[in-house]
């Protein structure tokens, strides 16, 4: 089960190349129910993501760099870029993406929680901005139908 609460920002924290960061791109194959296709980094990952805003069910699977590739040209919409960094906030850490291409006007924060009952008492830091993990259109199977953000 994945439970996030996910965030525009108000602004970015300082000296972002200090923290942790990786390279990602995805695609679509399918938004409802969700099946994604990932590249991070040099890794290749399937993944299944059942309905849900705050809490769903998800499911990964390896794949081998042909076999993203292959698929990769089977996706809908775009394909998105975005570069995740990783920062600690408390126990928690943030993932800070900052999109590329097609959408780079759009920053967004997400954390993950062990409960249901976390996520609602979790106070996020003074840098975050609206709460958005109710709206659908910051999910990115949702990014990934559109041309930019209008």
């Amino acid at each position: 089960m994945e439970i996030e609460r996910k965030y525009l920002l108000k602004k970015l924290p300082e000296h972002l190349e200090k923290y942790p960061h990786h390279k990602i791109e995805q695609g679509y194959l399918c938004t409802e129910p969700v099946v994604r296709i990932r590249r991070w980094d040099d890794s290749y990952i399937l993944t299944y993501k059942s309905k849900g805003l705050m809490a769903r069910e998800e499911y990964n699977l390896p794949l081998t760099e042909e076999a993203y590739l292959h698929l990769k040209s089977k996706a809908d919409g775009i394909i998105i870029e975005k570069v995740r960094y990783q920062i600690p906030f408390g126990k928690y850490t943030v993932e800070l993406d900052i999109f590329e291409k097609d959408l780079a006007t759009l920053t967004l924060a997400e954390v993950e929680f062990e409960s249901i009952e976390e996520a609602n008492r979790f106070v996020p830091p003074e840098w975050f901005g609206e709460d958005v993990t109710y709206d659908s259109r910051y999910h990115n199977s949702t990014l990934s139908q559109k041309k930019s953000l209008e």
